[in-house]
C-alpha cells in the first residue's frame, strides 16, 4: 500500500511531467500559427532541433527492449525482472518522439492523409505501419509477461518484438540512406549503424530511469548485476563509435564526401566540436573508461556513464541531421554553382527557442507517460534484495 508521502511525491511527478508537455504543446501551437519561419530552418534545414530530440527517442525506443530481449528471448535471468521496465520504456520513448516529429512538420493535421493514403515507394510510409506495429507488439509482449496464463507465450512475443525493432531502426536509417537530395547522407551503412547506436542509447536511458527508481525507492541494484550492465553498455558504446568511424572512413574514400568529410570533421564550427567533444571524448571515450575499469566501476559512475552516452547521442544527431543537411548538395560536380537561393553555400542553422521547447516537451511526454504506468502496474525490478 503507498504511503500518503509517496501518493505526494507521485502527484508532484506527474504534475511535473505535464506541465513540461504542455509547455512542448505551447511551443507546437506558437510554431503552427507564427509559421516555421519564427524557428531557425529555413529551405535547406528543414529538419530542425525538434528531429533531434524525435530521432534520438525513436532509436532509444528500440534499443531500450533490448534488456527485455535479453532475459526472455536470450534466457539470461538477471535480465528478466527488468523486462516489464524495458516495455513501457520503448512504449513511452515512442510516444513522446512521434509527438515531436508530428507537431514539427508544420500541418500536423496531416498525419491524416499520411495514415490514410501509402505511397509504398516512400521509407516514410513504411514507418507509419512500423511505429504502430511496434506499439502493438510490446503491448502484447508486456500482456504476456503480466498475465500468468499467458507467460509460455512470453518468449514468442520476445522474438517478435526483437525482429520489429530491428526492422523499424533499419527503416529509420534508411530514411536518411535513402535522400538522394542529401549527398552527406547517402550510405548503406546507416542502417546498421542506427541499430548499434540503439542498442547504446537505449540502454543508457534504462539505467537512467532504473537508478531514479532505486533512489527513489532506498534501494540499490545488486554488484553483480550492475557490473553485468555496465559492461554490456560499454560494449555498446564501443562497438557504436567503431562503426560511426567506418562511417566516415568510408566516406573520405569517395573524392565528392571530402570536402563534407573536411566540414563535418574539421572546418565545420560548431560540428567538428560537438562531434570530437561531444560524441567521441565524452560521449565514448569517458563512458568507456568508467565502465571498464573495474575499480572505477560503482552505482555513480555507472549512471555518469549512461547520462554522458545520452549527451554524446544528442551531439552525434546534431552534427549528422543539421550538419547533414548544412552541408549543399553537390548537384554539378566539378563546378561552383551560386544563385540568389544560396545554392552552393553553408546554411547557418540556430534553433530557436520554440524548437527546444517542443524537443523538451517530447521528453515530458515520454516522463509522464512513464511514471504513470510504473505508478499503475508494478514495473520495479524484483532482484533479490538483501
Amino acid at each position: 500500500m503507498k504511503t500518503i508521502a509517496e501518493t505526494r511525491n507521485f502527484w508532484l511527478l506527474v504534475a511535473l511531467g505535464g506541465l513540461v508537455t504542455l509547455v512542448g504543446l505551447g511551443a507546437a501551437h506558437t510554431m503552427e500559427v507564427h509559421g516555421h519561419v519564427i524557428t531557425g530552418m529555413d529551405n535547406a534545414v528543414v529538419w530542425g532541433l525538434p528531429h533531434v530530440f524525435a530521432i534520438f527517442m525513436i532509436v532509444a525506443a528500440s534499443g531500450v527492449l533490448n534488456v527485455a530481449s535479453i532475459g526472455s528471448v536470450f534466457g539470461q535471468p538477471a535480465y528478466k525482472p527488468r523486462a516489464p521496465l524495458s516495455g513501457l520504456l520503448s512504449i513511452a520513448l515512442l510516444a513522446g518522439g512521434l509527438m515531436v516529429l508530428m507537431l514539427d512538420l508544420g500541418r500536423p493535421e496531416r498525419v491524416i492523409v499520411a495514415a490514410t493514403h501509402y505511397n509504398f515507394a516512400s521509407v516514410f510510409a513504411w514507418n507509419v505501419f512500423l511505429y504502430s506495429g511496434m506499439v502493438a507488439i510490446v503491448a502484447i509482449y508486456l500482456w504476456t509477461m503480466f498475465e500468468r496464463r499467458f507467460n509460455a507465450w512470453s518468449k514468442p512475443a520476445g522474438i517478435a518484438a526483437l525482429i520489429w525493432r530491428f526492422v523499424l531502426t533499419t527503416g529509420t536509417g534508411s530514411i536518411f540512406g535513402f535522400l538522394v537530395a542529401r549527398q552527406a547522407y547517402q550510405s548503406a551503412l546507416l542502417a546498421p549503424l542506427f541499430i548499434v547506436l540503439s542498442f547504446g542509447w537505449g540502454l543508457a536511458v534504462f539505467l537512467v530511469v532504473q537508478a531514479a527508481m532505486y533512489r527513489w525507492n532506498d534501494r540499490h541494484l545488486p554488484p553483480e548485476t550492475l557490473a553485468r550492465l555496465g559492461r554490456l553498455l560499454g560494449v555498446f558504446v564501443a562497438a557504436s563509435l567503431y562503426l560511426v568511424a567506418v562511417y566516415h572512413l568510408t566516406n573520405l574514400y569517395f573524392e565528392r564526401q571530402v570536402g563534407f568529410e573536411a566540414f563535418i570533421l574539421r572546418d565545420g564550427g560548431i560540428f567538428p566540436l560537438l562531434f570530437w567533444g561531444g560524441y567521441v571524448l565524452l560521449g565514448s571515450v569517458l563512458p568507456m573508461g568508467l565502465l571498464f575499469r573495474p575499480h572505477w566501476r560503482s552505482e555513480g559512475a555507472v549512471l555518469a556513464a549512461a547520462l554522458l552516452v545520452v549527451v554524446g547521442a544528442f551531439a552525434w544527431l546534431f552534427v549528422f541531421i543539421i550538419g547533414g543537411q548544412a552541408w549543399p548538395l553537390d548537384i554539378f560536380p566539378g563546378h561552383e554553382v551560386s544563385s540568389a537561393f544560396g545554392d552552393g553555400q553553408v546554411t547557418h542553422y540556430r534553433p530557436s527557442m520554440p524548437e527546444w521547447l517542443l524537443g523538451i516537451g517530447g521528453l515530458g511526454a515520454a516522463f509522464l507517460l512513464t511514471a504513470i504506468g510504473v505508478r499503475v502496474l508494478d514495473f520495479m525490478p524484483q532482484d533479490d534484495f538483501k
